[in-house]
């Protein structure tokens, strides 16, 4: 999901993509420490992905 995206979305929908990209980076180390994981270049796109959400997060909550 693009920076775009989670504009549109509420404060409580930006903290549930947050939760969902948390639960999905995870699973991925742990597909990682089992080796199951076969591209860990996911690793670094989800952990940017909660970066990018958090930051939007914050900018909305100091919006009100």
């Amino acid at each position: 999901m693009n920076a775009a995206e989670l504009r549109q979305k509420d404060v409580a929908g930006v903290k549930d993509e947050i939760k969902a990209l948390q639960k999905a980076h995870f699973g991925l180390r742990m597909q990682k420490a089992t080796q199951q994981l076969g591209n860990t270049g996911t690793l670094s796109q989800t952990r940017r992905a909660i970066a990018r959400a958090k930051t939007i997060l914050a900018q909305k909550q100091a919006a009100k």
